[in-house]
């Protein structure tokens, strides 16, 4: 009986971790961000070129990713380096990209 219910509270705590990160891919601004990430560190500067997502946006979506756990981030000089701190979050990128972009370009 007791690894029933240590296996009822693994399952809840992974579907809250779950949700977390479901959560945080279901706005367009924020799954742009980490699709750009995907490939690797960028800065801030190189987000708001590749997107055309603009600072007050683009420092409340980062801000969203930061506080979820999904991005980390490093300071170099006045830059501020994002990239992906979750291993698990790239793999749903990989799945959500083979599903949703099997043809068209990465990132």
């Amino acid at each position: 009986m007791a690894s029933q219910k240590m296996s009822i509270e693994r399952m809840n705590t992974a579907a809250g971790e779950a949700t977390a990160v479901l959560r945080a891919l279901a706005n367009e601004s924020r799954l742009l961000l980490l699709c750009q990430l995907s490939n690797g560190e960028l800065c801030v500067s190189d987000l708001e070129e590749r997107l055309d997502i603009h600072q007050p946006t683009l420092s409340q979506q980062l801000g969203v990713l930061r506080n979820e756990g999904l991005v980390a981030t490093r300071r170099e000089g006045k830059n501020i380096f994002y990239s992906i701190s979750d291993e698990r979050v790239l793999k749903v990128l990989r799945t959500m990209y083979e599903v949703f972009c099997p043809t068209g370009e990465r990132g």
